[in-house]
């Protein structure tokens, strides 16, 4: 199945809406039923038919089959937020008893749920250096139930390999989850490599317009029924038919934007690596990248998130960020507007600096489709404040 395939015509029967190029938004709570019989057959299988939105309906059904054919997999379900679908997949694999290995640095309310919330309910977490794939053998247990993997992660871009991770999952009976949002489905295809599920923030590149809050997962039809059947209907974390229908439009141009983006930040780099004021570089497509061979194996596409460490106090910082003309500051990426995200910008920092699990003079930059010449000519006049 090509990807322009997936992206015009994919779940898209027109002849059901007048033959529109644009699918209709199906904005309603519920559906009707000719009988009794019909609606007995239809909430026996909810996962599958249209009975009350909270469960399924026609335009999120058509973005559920766009987004498992982008990744690979049998089936998805889409969220309300990337960290609905992330505990989503969590919650449905443990229980009371079991026990989870993270990687060291998962999102930052990934890391809550694990950390803070599954413990509540007798789920034990252990968070190690995945980079280190025997490092995540050696802290398996007997009770061990599930493995959540980030790679890579959206400050540092720490990876992990993810075929042997999977490869050793799978011998044990083990459940993998990893959140391929920084990578997106052009990037990398975590499932062909082994993973049982895939998360997505579909809020950062699938959707690319930065008006969407959305979460997807993805996995074997068995695993999202499963989900369907537990955390998806009874927490009610759903996507909204018109919220659906904003990333059926932004999908459109998913592969324009992404290959444009990718140009553009190859220049970015290229400029920020010859930077006296730029201590360190993150980004995995770069030469200076400490798992270049992971990248080359595992990442099929370089995207536009990159993090820069200054050189400087933290107010040469505030002052580089200040400066920033054409990157908005926000905490989110993968818009089409350029943004920077200091982690100076989570709380003053002077004085702990050693409780960061980053370097507090980390500046993360997003790059929008803005043109390379003019964000590179901001960068420049920002970096003069430093």
């Amino acid at each position: 199945m090509d990807l322009s395939y997936i992206i015009n015509q994919l779940g898209e029967d027109r002849a059901k809406y007048e033959n529109a190029v644009v699918p209709p938004i199906y904005q309603t709570a519920q559906f009707v039923h000719d009988t009794v019989a019909d609606m007995r057959a239809h909430v026996a299988d909810e996962f599958a038919n249209h009975v009350y939105t909270r469960g399924n309906n026609p335009t999120t059904e058509i973005l559920r089959a766009k987004l498992a054919a982008l990744e690979g997999a049998e089936s998805a379900l889409v969220f309300g937020s990337g960290a609905a679908a992330m505990a989503a997949g969590v919650l449905a694999s443990v229980r009371a008893g079991d026990h989870v290995v993270s990687v060291a640095k998962p999102y930052s309310w990934t890391k809550t749920l694990l950390r803070k919330f599954l413990p509540r309910f007798g789920v034990a977490v252990d968070f190690v250096d995945a980079t280190d794939t025997q490092a995540v053998e050696d802290a398996l247990r007997r009770e061990s139930k599930l493995i959540v993997l980030e790679s890579p992660n959206s400050l540092t871009y720490e990876q992990q390999d993810l075929a042997a991770i999977a490869k050793l999952a799978q011998a044990r009976g083990i459940r993998t989850i990893c959140d391929n949002s920084y990578a997106t489905p052009l990037g990398q295809s975590p499932i062909a490599l082994g993973i049982d599920l895939v998360a997505h923030s579909g809020t950062k590149y699938l959707n690319g317009h930065s008006d969407v809050l959305v979460g997807v997962l993805c996995g074997s039809e068995a695993l999202m029924r499963e989900v369907f059947a537990g955390p998806f209907m009874t927490l009610g974390a759903i996507l909204a038919p018109h919220d659906a229908w904003l990333v059926l439009r932004g999908l459109r141009t998913f592969p324009a934007r992404m290959a444009q983006v990718a140009e553009t930040t190859s220049h970015v780099v290229a400029f920020l690596a010859k930077q006296p004021k730029v201590r360190r570089l993150y980004y995995p497509q770069h030469a200076t990248y400490e798992q270049g061979a992971l990248t080359r194996t595992q990442l099929k596409a370089g995207n536009g998130l990159l993090s820069i460490e200054l050189d400087c106090d933290l107010a040469g910082v505030d002052r580089f960020c200040d400066a920033l003309q054409r990157f908005e500051m926000a905490a989110s990426w993968g818009g089409y507007e350029s943004l920077c995200f200091p982690v100076a910008g989570v709380r003053d920092w002077r004085g702990y600096e050693n409780q960061a699990t980053v370097p507090v003079t980390l500046v993360r930059l997003s790059i929008g489709l803005e043109s390379a010449d003019v964000l590179i000519a901001d960068i420049a006049q920002a970096l003069a404040h430093v």
